[in-house]
Formats: C-alpha cells, structure tokens, sequence
C-alpha cells in the first residue's frame, strides 16, 4: 500500500486559499421513505446529501445502519473539495483506526487529480474525532445473491455475463438522479435480462451551481467510491452476499507522476481501494458481505476480446462520457465520437471487431478514420511524453498492444490513424499475449472462487 508523499503541486506554485474545518455533521435514516440524509459543514456553509433506496428491507436492523455509516463516510468527499480544509472533523460520529487508514487514503489518493490541478497539497490533512471501537459486524446473508453495480459500458457488461452463470439471483445496481435515468445504462441494462436494484441520489444543490457564484473549488471526486458505498447499503438491504464490482487491472495505474506522486483518475477502481473499503466493510458488517471486482486480474484488452463475443450488447452499450451530462438536454443519444472515451473504446476493439461492425457502433465513421484525432491516440500510446488524459482509460501498454494487434487485420490495411500511430511505435509490442491472460493480484471470496475461472 502506497504511503502519502509530501508534495503534489510543482516546487514555488502557490495553490489557491484553504478552509480551515470540514465537519461530519451526522446521518439520519427515514425508514418510511428509504431516505439516508448525510449533513457536512465547512467554515461557510452547510450540505445535505440525500440518498433514497427502498423502504423495504429492515431499517431498523443494526446493520443497515453500519452500512449506512460507511455511506456518509464516503459522501463527503464532494462537499469537502469546496474548501479543501486542513482539518477533517468527525466529531460525535468519530472514526476507528481502520476507518481512518481508509479516509487517509480515500482523501488524498481519491482526489489526488483534484488536487493535482488546483495546485493543492493535501498531505497535510488533519483528521479530529472520537476513536471509535466498533462491535464486531453480524449480518447474515443468503449466499450466490451478487449485486452488480451497472454503469452500461463494456465493464459492467462483461461482469454482468461472466457472473450469470454462478447465480440464479443476481440483480444489476443502478444510481441516478430523481426521475432521471440515463439512456446510456437503462439500454443495455434491459439487455442483461436481471432485475434492477435502484437507488437515487441527490447532491446539495449548492455544489451544482456555478463556482463563479460560489467561490467553491472544484474538480474531480471518487465517485466510484461513493456508488461503492451505496451498493454496500442496497446489498445489506436486499440481504445479498456481495457487491460485484468491474474494475480491471490497470485501474490501479496512475494517470500521472509528478515530483514522485501518483496521481491516479482511477484511484477509487483501483486495487488500493478495494483492499482499504473491504477492510471498512469487513469491519463494520462481518464476513457477511464481500466486496470485491471480477475484472481485478484482467487487461483492458481481456475484457474487449470476451466483449468483441456479446454481438447483442453492441449496438446498445455506450461509454461516452457526453451521454451521462448533468443536464438532460445536453445528453448526446449516440456516441460523439471524438472524445477520449470514443477513442480509447474504439482502440481496444478494434483487435477483436471488424471496422464495418465499430462503423456501426460509432453511427458511420470509427475514431481510428478521422486523421484529425491522430493526437488523441497518440496521447492513448504514449508518444506524446506525460499526456495520458485524465478519463476512466487503460495503461498504455494495453493501448500499444490493440494498435500492435489490430494493424494484422487486413480490413484495416489503409485506416491512417492506425497506420500512422503504428510506425511511431516502431517495433512490435512485447507481451501481449500476456495482457490476454489473467495478470496480477485478484482477491475472491470462497463462495465466488468458480466464478472466476480462466476465461
């Protein structure tokens, strides 16, 4: 596990001023709407965060409670980036010695990109707060009932398969806004064929609103770590036995170095993070629900060679980030195109799907055939020196294998993008049948072992 460097911004660069306290103000549960309202304060203002699951499942039980602890815990985060204050209160709620390692990380590494770009250091950070000894976790569950957080792209898509065949009962998890689904997720979910276990999630309108008006910094969260946290509850109410998570091997690379620090886009997919919320999880509720990925020991290229297989996903599935905007109207109904996400999705298929069939997929015309998105899968291949972009994307190893693979397929003879990128690279990649094989470390709990068998 990674210790925390002592500094993320460039030498003589001044950050932007710092609040001085953020407060864990505490957490209400109302069993008769389902709702878990999360209350945070810095030195100005005061949030609310209001999740709404089911009313069903026994709120009244200890253990959602627990689950719903870890909830409020991981929530902050996007109220705490207002101010990016020195001192972290937990108050009356306090924190054990696990649940500190945890938020130690979770802030620094979690936000690190946001620090990063703000020209921040928050090595400095400063948790306050009541030690707290929690009882041993006791929640039982009914085991092979997996919950499969669902997020439409080719991920989530791969778990959702390969997981089908150990269990009878498992169902998807879905978070959106109040009477607002994404198109993006709802497709391809009704594809899957599994029932569908909702929640909806509302952030305090004050971080919505322009920060010219506000003042606010702003930047990016984990937000994976968030959803996490949420499907721990909607797992613990429906009396499942584990959250099934689709983060793969090189979520755990950093997006960029700097003065020694990592800083990784991906840091709540990454292994680190799994390893430090199984614990908190571990803690609070038992060995009653686990929580770990499928996808931990594959390649991004793995995963698009088993996905190149599920013809009936194709036409359906869409990871581009301009299908999930805020604002319904600005929701683009099909892939733009031209962006990172576009790019990187229409490389690492392209190995494993004919061009015509991605020509598809992208309305007409693959990324790979417009010579004015060269500089985008340089910065994908790594031939452009530290500009791999801050998206949900691979390492560049598996980037330069699926150029190295996909430039062997005589359909794809004159695509010069591909061809170009190629002769930059120069010599064949090394390794590739590697990235096609189950690689690094990959925790599995007893109960799943035979799900996650060599594909």
């Amino acid at each position: 596990m990674s210790s925390l460097p002592m500094v993320i911004r460039q030498v003589g660069e001044e950050g932007p001023p710092r609040g001085d306290r953020f407060v864990y103000q505490g957490f209400d549960i109302d069993a008769g709407t389902g709702t878990v309202r999360c209350r945070y304060s810095t030195d100005t203002d005061d949030f609310t965060e209001v999740f709404t699951f089911s009313p069903d499942g026994g709120w009244d039980r200890p253990e959602v409670r627990a689950a719903a602890r870890i909830l409020f815990l991981a929530a902050g985060v996007s109220y705490y980036k207002t101010t990016a204050a020195r001192i972290i209160d937990l108050g009356p709620a306090g924190m054990s010695k696990i649940e500190e390692r945890f938020l130690r990380a979770y802030y620094f590494h979690g936000l690190g990109e946001y620090a990063f770009k703000n020209r921040l250091d928050l090595s400095d950070i400063e948790f306050s707060g009541d030690l707290r000894d929690p009882s041993p976790g006791r929640y039982r569950s009914v085991s092979r009932r997996p919950l499969i957080p669902f997020g439409g792209g080719i991920d989530s898509i791969v778990t959702t398969e390969l997981m089908a065949p150990y269990s009878t009962d498992a169902a998807l998890f879905i978070v959106n806004r109040r009477n607002d689904r994404f198109s993006a997720i709802e497709a391809p979910a009704a594809v899957t064929g599994l029932p569908i276990v909702r929640a909806e999630r509302e952030l305090d309108p004050k971080v919505l609103a322009p920060t010219s008006r506000t003042g606010y910094l702003n930047g990016h969260v984990p937000v994976t770590g968030v959803l996490s946290a949420a499907a721990v509850l909607a797992a613990v109410l429906g009396g499942r036995d584990a959250v099934v998570m689709s983060n793969e091997w090189s979520a755990s690379s950093p997006t960029v170095i700097r003065d020694g620090t990592p800083v990784n886009h991906q840091w709540s997919k990454s292994e680190e993070f799994e390893t430090l919320f199984r614990e908190v999880v571990s803690e609070s509720l038992g060995d009653g629900l686990q929580y770990f990925s499928r996808l931990r020991s594959f390649s991004e290229l793995k995963i698009a060679e088993i996905f190149s297989s599920l013809e009936r996903y194709h036409h359906t599935f869409r990871s581009c980030n301009r299908a999930f905007a805020l604002k319904p109207q600005d929701r683009y109904e099909k892939w733009c195109g031209e962006c990172d996400k576009c790019c990187f999705i229409d490389l690492i298929l392209a190995p494993f799907i004919e061009p015509e069939a991605l020509r598809e997929v992208f309305s007409g015309t693959e990324p790979l055939d417009r010579v004015e998105l060269l500089d985008r899968f340089r910065t994908l291949v790594g031939t452009m020196p530290d500009s791999k972009p801050f998206e949900c994307v691979g390492d560049q190893r598996e980037c330069i294998a699926a150029v190295k693979l996909a430039v062997k397929n005589p359909r794809r003879k004159g695509q010069r993008v591909l061809e170009a990128i190629d002769n930059e690279l120069g010599e064949p990649a090394t390794g590739v049948e590697e990235l096609l094989r189950p690689i690094g470390r990959n925790f599995v709990p007893d109960t799943y072992a035979s799900a996650t068998e060599v594909v």
